[in-house]
């Protein structure tokens, strides 16, 4: 495990909002048919402000770090800052991630956009941030 720093271990050790949510407001979740990792990302939100984030994910140490750092990044955002953060944003935050799986960081932006979006059409919300966003798109994971 040594190309991992230390905040992805810790991430990855002790994952933050990891489990089931009783009665979540919203669900998204995001496989990957590249790597087979599974993400489900479930919300509360009130007022339209993320009040609480939790996630299931079902793959490598990489993708369960990067749901941990984005589900704690997300919480008292706004709907519409949550939309503008990006994978980068999560792989920032844990200080890098080794090439070949910064795309595991994605499955979170995916999950997180997929489950507003679903709360958004349930609730008939307009969010800019969701403009041009495709729930059913095949997301490519090839840009290293």
């Amino acid at each position: 495990m040594g190309m991992y720093n230390e905040t992805v271990m810790d991430h990855f050790t002790n994952p933050r909002n990891a489990g089931e949510m009783e009665n979540p407001d919203a669900v998204g979740s995001y496989g990957s048919p590249v790597c087979g990792d599974m993400m489900e990302i479930s919300l509360k939100i009130e007022d339209n402000v993320i009040k609480d984030a939790k996630f299931r994910t079902f793959g490598c140490g990489s993708a369960i770090a990067s749901s941990s750092v984005a589900t704690d990044m997300i919480k008292g955002k706004t709907l519409e800052e949550a939309l503008a953060l990006t994978n980068k944003d999560f792989v920032a935050e844990l200080g890098g991630l080794p090439g070949a799986k910064v795309h595991c960081s994605v499955l979170s932006e995916q999950a997180i956009k997929l489950a507003i979006y679903n709360y958004a059409k349930e609730n008939n919300l307009d969010l800019p941030g969701l403009e041009g966003f495709d729930p059913d798109a095949e997301f490519d994971h090839d840009h290293e």
